[in-house]
């Protein structure tokens, strides 16, 4: 089934991916929000806010590990797929995976 092309970010799922852990710190172990941030996201309306939501989200995660936002955007992007909804992802531009000595990136 191909996923359907949402006109306007405002259909983009959460960027929450159902870990919901906080150890250690206050962000998720998961996708990177703060608490509050997860209930803010649920209030954005229109692309002006959502698409630089989404933005500090990449931009937090890859400050995190580069590990940690290729597993968020893999995840992120099966639950877009369950959802049948276009991966607003797509849009941004993502870093490249950075490969580890001795790995090759796929």
């Amino acid at each position: 089934m191909a996923a359907k092309k949402p006109k306007h970010w405002k259909r983009a799922p959460s960027p929450c991916i159902d870990i919901c852990k906080y150890p250690g710190s206050s962000y998720c172990k998961g996708c990177g929000m703060l608490k509050a941030e997860k209930k803010r996201f649920k209030q954005l309306s229109e692309k002006g806010e959502i698409r630089p939501f989404f933005q500090t989200l990449v931009t937090r995660l890859e400050a995190q590990g580069g590990k940690r936002l290729q597993r968020w955007v893999t995840a992120y992007g099966r639950k877009c797929d369950r959802k049948g909804l276009a991966n607003p992802l797509e849009k941004l531009a993502l870093p490249e995976p950075k490969a580890s000595p001795g790995k090759a990136v796929t």
